[in-house]
Parts: structure tokens; sequence; C-alpha cells
């Protein structure tokens, strides 16, 4: 026997719809900036973000993919077609000939540095400069608490 379910009230209702909607139009806008102001895709923006924050700009792939949640396949063949406009390269695992690590090349640091102020500045002009810093703070606050529901922690 399944119990009934928790619907959600008017107000709950509201904010889930909102929440999703205003996820889908914020990505798809700040997206769309992104290409036009450096011809870089949204993934693409998200490797180079990643490799250039790490200490050596290098992450092995498997490690990488946990971090964007996508596929070790599906990031191989997206770093295949980064390495081919030289923004990253492949390279062996010192400790582990089995593995790869994905290396940031210098032209792929250019592209992040270059990149990095229209981005912020479409994620501001859109999202952020629209809300009080209390928004923020408890937009923050909320993040927090369900990404340590879900096990990830905000960094």
């Amino acid at each position: 026997m399944t119990s009934e379910p928790r619907w959600l009230d008017e107000a709950e209702y509201r904010a889930w719809l909102g929440y999703r909607r205003m996820r889908l139009l914020l990505d798809a806008q700040v997206s769309r900036d992104l290409a036009a102001d450096s011809g870089l895709s949204m993934p693409d923006y998200d490797v180079l973000s990643a490799l250039s924050e790490a200490p050596d700009h290098r992450w092995r792939l498997t490690r990488l993919a946990d971090r964007m949640l996508w596929s070790k396949s599906r990031l191989s063949r997206h770093v295949a077609r980064m390495e081919q406009r030289g923004l990253v390269r492949r390279e062996e695992c010192p400790d582990d000939g089995r593995g790869a690590a994905i290396a940031l090349t210098g032209e792929g640091l250019r592209a992040i540095r270059e990149a990095a102020p229209d981005h912020v500045g479409s994620v501001r002009r859109h999202f952020i400069d629209l809300l009080t810093p209390e928004q923020v703070a408890a937009l923050a606050g909320i993040a927090g608490v369900v990404l340590d529901h879900l096990g990830e922690p905000l960094e």
C-alpha cells in the first residue's frame, strides 16, 4: 500500500515552477551571451573554468567528468573537439598509465581569461544585480541546504 503523496500547495508549486522556468531561461540567456561574446559554449566554459581553477591546470578525466556530472564518454568526446581547437590537451596520468588527464593549454587559458569578464557581466545583468543583497544571501543559504542534502556541499 502506498501512501498519498504530499502534493505541493499553491505557493510551493509556484516556487518550484518558477525555479525551473527561471533556470531554463537564465541558462539559455547566459549561454547565448557567452557564445556571442567569446565563441565558447557553456560546456567549453565549464571545462576551461574547472581546469583554470586547478593548481596545475589539469584534472584527471574521470574526476572532471564526476565534477561536471557528465559521463566519461561525453566528456571525452567534448574534450576531443576542444583539443582540435587548441584549448586543451590530453595527457597520460603520471600515477596511472591507463588514465588520462586533461590539461589547459596556453590558448585555453587565454580563452577563459578573455571570456570571464563578459560572462560575469552577463550573470550580473540577468541575475545577481536584479536581487537585493538579502535575496542573494537567502539564495546562497537555500543552495547550501539543497546541495548539502544532495551530498555536494557548496564550495
